[in-house]
């Protein structure tokens, strides 16, 4: 693992404010900001007892699940100031848990896709469940976003957020070491929602953790996202092959559909007849972010919608960005709104390295040893124009 993948940041409200994103987005009210709240959500089937968490300050309000650290909605504010769930989701705990998509969920050990579910690391090959055609795809059938963790709220200064932590014992789901896991979500004074992973292995293992929300800032259940614009800072992608898993190609995003480098419609892009969008029914691959590794988080992306004026920028330390234009929705899931969910309904945007990097050595290393810990951080800030 590389040494700014390893380097600790300065602190939750200070990494905001090194990364130029204090100013960020737009300004709403701190003052009467409540600590965060929780319910009762369900129970599964073992009696086990789910919570949702609500965290609300500057205008944004995040309500997250004990159960698979799950994000069931994130509300914003458009240009009118009117609220809504800008995340696609389910309103009860048996949907999340026999039907969900991964929608809002906490990815790991390794977001994205491990060819064959297997890699070598020092010498030992390591078998992985098989749950996405012949690959293993976030962590597994029994990852991270399909376990219970443990929540502690927290109220900071002007920021409010929550404490996630779970242990994940060597060989869960193949993955070697025990990992002691701790995310943190939180909302910032301006309303901005910060994420920080943080990670440590007794052996050597892989980590790759990232959150699987479908934003939709017309709000949850509107409709199709293909008239929202992204632009992202991203000159190269990976391409795949037809399991997609990356030819380990960065390939140049110029005269392709994946060139974001200035704002374009979801549905101009990802509709686009090209040999890499895929089946004809969108896009699921990884940008190359030009910023890199970095140890604070830097500019990734800008995604709006022109008919409610909410924008999302985010900022991150992961050089990737998973960009999944929803393709595989269907029409056979209702979401918190009641309605049917189809093809393009909602988009995901997930910081993330590279999909199969234990498997790509030119890849930026996943690796994660004893003695060292994995960190990485992302910012999503909002506001509406």
């Amino acid at each position: 693992m590389s040494t700014s993948r390893r380097t600790v940041l300065a602190g939750a409200a200070a990494g905001v404010a090194a990364a130029g994103l204090a100013g960020a987005g737009t300004a709403h009210a701190a003052s009467g900001a409540k600590p965060p709240a929780r319910e009762l959500f369900g129970r599964l089937a073992d009696g086990t007892k789910v919570y949702r968490w609500t965290v609300a300050n500057g205008g944004t309000r995040l309500k997250v699940l004990s159960y698979g650290g799950i994000v069931q909605s994130l509300e914003i504010p458009d240009r009118r100031g009117a609220t809504a769930n800008a995340s696609l989701g389910f309103g009860n705990l048996d949907d999340y848990v026999a039907r969900s998509p991964y929608f809002g969920a906490l990815i790991g050990r390794y977001g994205n896709r491990v060819a064959k579910g297997r890699f070598t690391l020092d010498g030992r090959t390591y078998q992985l469940p098989v749950n996405d055609g012949p690959n293993s795809l976030h962590g597994g059938d029994k990852g991270f976003g399909k376990q219970v963790w443990d929540v502690e709220p927290f109220s900071r200064g002007s920021d409010r957020g929550l404490v996630l932590r779970r242990i994940s014992p060597d060989g869960e789901m193949g993955y070697p070491g025990t990992l002691k896991v701790k995310v943190t979500y939180m909302l910032t004074a301006r309303g901005a929602w910060r994420i920080d992973y943080e990670a440590t292995t007794d052996r050597a293992t892989v980590a790759n953790l990232t959150s699987h929300t479908y934003f939709n800032l017309a709000g949850e259940g509107s409709g199709s996202v293909d008239g929202h614009t992204l632009e992202m800072a991203a000159a190269r992608y990976t391409p795949v092959d037809a399991t997609l898993i990356p030819t380990g190609e960065l390939a140049r995003v110029s005269g392709t559909p994946f060139d974001f480098r200035r704002a374009r419609t979801i549905g101009e892009r990802a509709r686009t007849p090209h040999q890499q969008v895929l089946y004809g029914k969108g896009l699921d691959h990884n940008w190359v972010l030009d910023k890199g590794v970095t140890t604070v988080p830097g500019y990734a992306l800008t995604l709006a919608d022109p008919g409610s004026g909410r924008v999302m920028k985010m900022y991150t330390t992961e050089p990737g960005m998973q960009f999944y234009s929803g393709n595989f929705l269907d029409g056979t899931l209702a979401g918190t709104s009641g309605r049917l969910y189809r093809q393009g309904d909602g988009l995901c945007l997930e910081s993330q390295h590279f999909p199969d990097s234990p498997n790509q050595p030119s890849f930026p290393s996943t690796v994660l040893r004893p003695g060292t810990t994995y960190r990485s951080t992302t910012v999503h800030t909002f506001s509406a124009r």
